[in-house]
């Protein structure tokens, strides 16, 4: 049996997803998928590239996810997710790229400059 490996990223959050044959089980950090991503929002994202692809079901999936918060660490998987499925399938390209699920979003938060109070925002001008 074979394990494929990917990684997908998204602001702060990176997540490590190993995908096998098997009953359509998710394992994220050593939790169950629906014990670790609470709303419902959250479980579809994760789910879009198995639905799209019409994979469902068949592969187990174990992920190690760090950083972020919750909305970037589900878009994390799902771009792994989607990494993980072309390497079983590379036809299955034609049909995730277009939904943008193979897509790095690569916006991250701007760094705060010295002389201001966050990246862009000046301090208030006091005339007297």
């Amino acid at each position: 049996m074979e394990t494929y490996h990917a990684i997908g990223r998204r602001k702060t959050s990176v997540a490590r997803v190993y995908m096998k044959p098997g009953a359509g089980n998710i394992t994220i950090n050593g939790r169950t998928f629906e014990d670790y991503f609470p709303t419902e929002v959250l479980r579809i994202i994760v789910q879009q590239p198995l639905k799209v692809a019409d994979k469902d079901g068949a592969f187990d999936f174990n992920i190690n996810l760090q950083g972020g918060g919750v909305k970037g660490q589900a878009e994390a998987v799902r771009l792994g997710i989607s990494r993980a499925l072309l390497e079983v399938d590379a036809e299955l390209r034609a049909v995730l790229k277009p939904e943008g699920f193979l897509t790095r979003d690569s916006r991250m938060v701007e760094r705060k400059k010295y002389g201001r109070r966050k990246a862009r925002r000046r301090f208030q001008f006091s005339k007297r």
